[in-house]
């Protein structure tokens, strides 16, 4: 692969550097370029990330649909999470607050989650005290935010750790945007 940026740069072909240092991003502007002179065509699909899944579900949100959507759904959860914890003896002590897109919702000693709204990313972000941080995308199509590296909802992930903190099942469905990932 050097040997073959190698020939370009005596070629006088403007070619970035292809160490593993750089970004993909920039692996990808060298490739297209090579592929330009049409010496090399193959490498730019062998040069794609491994870990990349296809973005055919992912698409651009317009900024007033997202920051419609982002107020719906933490809005919802912020109801949801008072409802619980006035009807949780577990959670008494526990507290919500909702205030310029940020939810935080402490559980006492369970810890807190912390969700907010990431308008240049049109994203949702998680602070959870069981699994960390996450970044949820919202799909305009299905109406619902998933995290896309293990293709898990906000509702389902949220329903699954406070089940397990908890003891008991509990259902989101009500909540503005909720799916579960495969239904």
């Amino acid at each position: 692969m050097l040997r073959v940026l190698r020939r370009f740069r005596h070629k006088n072909i403007p070619v970035k550097s292809a160490s593993s240092h750089n970004a993909i991003r920039d692996k990808r502007n060298i490739f297209t370029k090579i592929s330009d002179v049409g010496k090399i065509s193959t490498i730019v699909e062998k040069c794609q990330p491994f870990s990349q899944k296809p973005d055919t579900i992912f698409k651009e949100v317009d900024p007033t649909t997202f920051e419609k959507v982002c107020e719906e759904t933490l809005e919802s959860l912020s109801d949801f999470f008072e409802e619980l914890l006035e009807s949780n003896e577990k959670l008494r002590k526990g507290d919500v607050s909702f205030s310029s897109g940020v939810l935080t919702v402490n559980l006492g000693k369970h810890g807190t989650y912390v969700m907010n709204r990431q308008t240049p990313n049109k994203q949702i972000w998680l602070s959870s005290p069981k699994s960390g941080p996450k970044r949820y995308d919202f799909v305009p199509d299905g109406g619902y935010w998933i995290y896309k590296h293990d293709f898990k909802t906000l509702h389902e992930l949220l329903e699954n750790e406070l089940t397990s903190i908890l003891g008991l099942e509990l259902d989101m469905s009500k909540c503005s945007y909720y799916k579960k990932s495969g239904h």
